[in-house]
């Protein structure tokens, strides 16, 4: 196991409290990234205490984190890793109320020794959104409020009036900087290359605006569907589900002012005043559609308006951005699974190049972000076709980050986002003033959202979303596939 560099986990030891323990969520993704940040060393010392409806105790709850480590963990489990990450698990069923949950807190902190005031406590709440407010008041009343921090799932309401009260009921208990917003696009390890490319590399920095970016596209097609949350998805939609929460976070990421140090609170700051500098969401530039089929869904209402696809058109009203439009799309059951940001450089105001050339002829020059996990880049860019005369053709420089032969030291998006939380490290979380912020610029659209256009399974959506980017076109498809790392003379 490689060494863990100094910093990179928490100073102390950590009890977690996982209401939700036997979801979906924790089984695919949360159990097996608490086991691997105990089996690398990541975590000093460290106590689960599973929470949920289910009437199993500890055995059995360590069965079931077995079984989903068995299924889901991306890396090998080993036994003498397991028996002892089995031993650091715990069960409190949700009916035993906040007496049981206090004592197998303490029980779960006298067992890491040390002084109390050495532990920290991190409160992971995986569980729907009615079910949220209930779980903070069980840990107010177990008296778990002390020494603590608190990750909460999407969404963060519904509209600006549920989020501003749901942020003021949740400061009834917590306080702002106790409460970590979690969104696992930013904990991606491109969500965090931007910054670094952004801000190191003094060739990008200086045309990161508006003078040199003609559009900018954000673009995450998912072919999966509803699976079994239709009863979710019939509340939310494509655009509560995503937008708010996942694309918008990116953008910020994209758009944001240097800040002054990269430290959480001046990252915050830069994020949200590009919150602050967006400009409402017209519903004349949002496209909304739904796929066929998806009312004859279990659990859907068959005359339901609920958008299973979103493309929009915003901007960002401030000296950096006026007038470059962001492009954003996302939508269940297309053509493919990708998620990209895709940055379009204006074109030279005038070419010396003879018609027929090839110039100009395969659209601008553009930079383009992988979000998957093993992170990719690509630049695009013309240059001459070998031979005689001057022909254009349209090439490309593109790293992966398995160029770099590191890419066994990828944390998941969980992962990392865990690991933040425990450390008090607020940079890829999302304050209450940015998400109702977010709400605000939405109000118009959510009170007059445009009709829901219909939309073959395996498409790119509806077709009106050629009218809403003209007179530039959408990157995905691409033209051209990345190369790929593994071969060569590609």
């Amino acid at each position: 196991m490689a060494k863990i560099p100094p910093g990179v986990g928490p100073r102390f030891p950590q009890v977690v409290v996982l209401f939700g323990a036997t979801g979906d969520l924790a089984r695919r993704k949360l159990l097996p990234g608490l086991y691997h940040l105990s089996a690398a060393g990541f975590i000093p010392g460290c106590r689960i205490i599973g929470v949920s409806l289910d009437d199993i105790d500890a055995d059995g709850f360590r069965a079931a984190a077995r079984a989903a480590l068995g299924e889901f963990a991306s890396r090998k489990v080993t036994e003498s890793d397991w028996a002892q990450f089995s031993q650091s698990l715990d069960y409190v069923p949700l009916a035993a109320g906040a007496p049981a949950l206090r004592a197998a807190v303490e029980a779960a902190e006298r067992s890491l020794g040390g002084p109390g005031d050495e532990m920290r406590r991190l409160h992971y709440l995986s569980v729907p959104p009615n079910a949220a407010l209930p779980a903070v008041q069980m840990l107010g009343e177990a008296g778990l409020v002390e020494r603590s921090r608190i990750v909460m799932e999407k969404p963060f309401g519904t509209d600006l009036a549920s989020a501003v009260t749901l942020n003021a009921r949740l400061h009834e208990t917590f306080a702002e900087e106790q409460i970590f917003r979690i969104d696992h696009f930013l904990g991606k390890e491109p969500a965090q290359n931007i910054l670094a490319f952004r801000f190191a590399n003094g060739l990008f920095e200086p045309i990161w605006n508006r003078n040199f970016i003609d559009h900018v596209q954000i673009d995450v097609p998912e072919t999966l569907g509803l699976g079994t949350r239709a009863g979710f998805y019939e509340q939310t939609g494509a655009y509560r589900d995503m937008v708010v929460t996942h694309l918008f976070q990116i953008l910020a990421f994209m758009a944001m002012e240097p800040p002054t140090a990269l430290e959480p609170a001046p990252i915050s700051e830069e994020k949200n005043k590009v919150f602050r500098s967006m400009l409402p969401i017209q519903p004349a530039d949002v496209v909304r559609g739904q796929y066929a089929g998806y009312r004859d869904e279990p659990g859907v209402d068959r005359e339901s308006e609920a958008e299973t696809f979103i493309a929009l058109k915003c901007y960002i009203d401030n000296w950096r951005w006026a007038g470059v439009p962001f492009f954003l799309r996302t939508g269940k059951r297309m053509a493919e699974g990708q998620r990209i940001i895709s940055i379009a450089f204006r074109e030279p105001p005038k070419s010396m190049f003879p018609p027929g050339s090839g110039v100009g002829a395969q659209g601008p020059d553009h930079l383009t972000f992988d979000l998957a996990d093993a992170s990719k880049m690509s630049l695009s860019f013309y240059g001459k076709r070998p031979g005689p005369g001057m022909r254009l053709d349209k090439l490309s420089l593109q790293f992966a980050m398995h160029d770099t032969g590191l890419i066994g030291e990828v944390l998941e998006a969980y992962e990392r986002l865990i690991l933040d939380a425990m450390r008090g490290d607020r940079t890829l979380f999302t304050t209450a003033e940015g998400i109702e912020r977010l709400w605000q610029v939405s109000t118009q659209l959510l009170e007059s959202p445009p009709p829901v256009r219909l939309y073959p399974p395996g498409s790119w959506g509806p077709k009106s979303i050629h009218q809403l980017i003209a007179p530039h076109a959408w990157r995905l498809p691409f033209e051209r596939a990345w190369r790929d790392p593994n071969k060569t003379g590609n």
